[in-house]
């Protein structure tokens, strides 16, 4: 899969397009994706998803605070898997937000991208104040030559519900929902910085998690069971999300304390793949108490790994 950021491309190739954020790139995009890779093959056209970023709520309504499932970097890594000729990842800016219908067609879809077949949902809205919608879009394709074709009302109903009851599942701490509508384990990537190093003077080292990008949604605090790559190698262990009360800190960290690992992790990147939660974040009256979960805590992710299709 080609990833192109935000260049123009004029592709010599005719292509089949699918447009929209695809936060997530959860099973209700996945249909719609692997649809479209079908009709790319059969029809020996180029399958293209077309994307945005920002997404357009941070530069419309940029007090609004958006919480995202992916980052960027993410949602290409996930959509990699489908089997895409080409991501393009269109800038959006108040600018874009304000050409007119037509121009957004012509330019983009007819003069970049030589669209020859768009798959869109029946809500589907665009050029400036959004305005223009499927119906506008079928007759654009009549004036330059690409056919649409509407994903249904029941489709593009289970793609919203999805996105939203994986938000609410990773707010709620419900992993499991949230992954089965994921159809992967939702995960945060980030880099390996210093932390203040007290869990290894309780025998459990952590690497300390730093995500740098504000929009991405982190799930409640608490406990929970992770795997990740190191090296090549599938490491499991347990994180926790929070403030550490015990210690009486306020800023929220994430730590990750990997089960049969040793080694300098700092400045590295790091997927991490959230498989389960094990309990709330709690204060402890003192360390000791503290240590004593942390052991429960690991023989009860053992337990659940035991059981885990890894």
């Amino acid at each position: 899969m080609n990833v192109s950021l935000n260049k123009t491309l004029h592709t010599k190739a005719p292509s089949v397009i699918t447009i929209g954020t695809f936060d997530g790139v959860h099973i209700g995009h996945q249909k719609i994706i692997e649809h479209l890779v079908r009709i790319g093959k059969n029809q020996q056209l180029k399958s293209i998803v077309l994307t945005f970023f920002p997404h357009p709520r941070m530069v419309l309504q940029p007090d609004f605070k958006i919480q995202l499932l992916h980052t960027i970097e993410e949602r290409q890594s996930v959509l990699k898997q489908f089997g895409l000729d080409e991501l393009v990842i269109k800038k959006f800016t108040k600018d874009f937000a304000n050409l007119s219908a037509r121009d957004y067609v012509k330019r983009i879809l007819v003069d970049e991208l030589n669209a020859k077949h768009i798959i869109i949902g029946y809500d589907h809205h665009f050029g400036k104040n959004r305005t223009a919608n499927i119906d506008d879009l079928k007759a654009f394709g009549i004036e330059f030559g690409f056919t649409v074709e509407e994903i249904s009302a029941q489709d593009i109903k289970n793609v919203a519900v999805s996105s939203t009851k994986i938000r609410q599942a990773l707010l709620d701490g419900d992993i499991p929902m949230a992954n089965s509508y994921l159809g992967y384990p939702y995960f945060l990537t980030g880099e390996v910085i210093k932390g203040k190093g007290i869990g290894k003077t309780m025998s459990f080292p952590t690497a300390n998690i730093h995500i740098d990008k504000p929009y991405k949604l982190i799930p409640v605090n608490g406990v929970y069971v992770i795997k990740s790559t190191i090296d090549n190698h599938t490491v499991f262990g347990m994180m926790n999300i929070g403030t550490n009360p015990t210690f009486k800190e306020n800023k929220q960290s994430i730590e990750v304390n990997f089960f049969d690992f040793e080694g300098n992790l700092y400045g590295k990147t790091l997927k991490i793949e959230i498989l389960q939660r094990l309990r709330d974040e709690h204060k402890f009256e003192s360390i000791d108490a503290l240590q004593s979960q942390l052991n429960l805590d690991k023989t009860n992710a053992l337990e659940f790994l035991e059981h885990y299709d890894k």
